[in-house]
């Protein structure tokens, strides 16, 4: 692990690219599970534990780009194509003895653990509530939305496992300034924001452009890529609670997305119904 931040954007790079990635304690204990009775392994339930590691997410789209060239014309932008086209038992050589998040950071501040299973819990959520709403629009290829939304924070989640004093860092000036954006305390703390890391470093790996495209918040005039915007959003709005003074506009928007009410918007999350003053505004807006 680093204290210190790395000179350019190469750098952070270069220390993921050549660097073992870390997985959730429970992926590695799952998959070794499966390991034991290869014959009875379900393609589909290995994808489904898979699709809730980001970081394995990743080293498996990683892994399989270079191979499906040679045989297939178009990209493999999903997990339980990636396992078919690898097969299962290739697959378990390939990843065998996975070290864990939670082994890699058994030394550093215990904040640093919790914090990046936060960041990976919300990461959840948003692939979540995407794949729910892609469910809901008829969406072509449901997983595609959901692998976006589950790797649009990859880079924060990276630098939280090889650094976990810069994420530190960067969580505690947000929180001595609430009005500090998240950018702004990443460059103050990097140089550079997350996004800057992911970019460049999608691009090395390969990763599908169909997904690359998804997770770019510049392009939401798309409805697929405002589907995972707007679940990060939603993700990261209510990680501490329901209370957020921007969820309300996120139930404006996702309204829109799906053609419903904001307060429909509630009640498929659960929520309380709104006060009927605040019902008639957000109707009104």
């Amino acid at each position: 692990m680093i204290d210190h931040p790395l000179h350019d954007i190469d750098a952070w790079v270069l220390l993921f690219n050549s660097n073992t990635l870390p997985v959730l304690r429970l992926t590695e204990r799952r998959l070794g599970e499966m390991r034991k009775n290869l014959d009875r392994v379900d393609a589909r339930e290995l994808a489904k534990l898979i699709l809730q590691d980001p970081i394995m997410t990743v080293r498996v789209l990683a892994f399989i780009q270079p191979l499906h060239g040679r045989a297939l014309q178009h990209d493999i932008t999903t997990i339980a194509s990636a396992v078919m086209m690898a097969g299962i038992e290739p697959f378990f050589n390939r990843f065998d003895e996975l070290l864990t998040i939670e082994e890699q950071l058994q030394d550093a501040d215990r904040h640093a653990l919790l914090g990046i299973l936060q960041i990976i819990r919300r990461a959840q959520r948003a692939a979540d509530y995407a794949q729910e709403w892609a469910i809901w629009r008829h969406d072509i290829n449901m997983e595609e939305i959901r692998i976006a939304a589950l790797l649009h924070d990859l880079a924060e989640i990276l630098v939280w496992c090889s650094a976990p004093k810069l994420g530190l860092d960067i969580l505690a000036r947000q929180k001595a300034d609430p009005t500090l954006r998240s950018v702004e305390a990443q460059t103050q703390v990097l140089g550079f924001t997350f996004q800057d890391i992911q970019q460049v470093l999608c691009r090395v790996w390969h990763l599908p452009e169909l997904l690359l495209h998804l997770i770019d918040d510049e392009s939401t005039d798309n409805p697929r890529v405002r589907n995972v915007a707007l679940a990060v959003r939603l993700a990261r709005h209510s990680a501490h609670g329901w209370t957020d003074a921007a969820l309300p506009d996120d139930y404006r928007d996702i309204g829109q997305l799906l053609n419903i009410t904001p307060e429909a918007v509630r009640q498929r999350l659960g929520l309380d119904p709104m006060p009927a003053r605040e019902a008639d505004n957000a109707q009104a807006q």
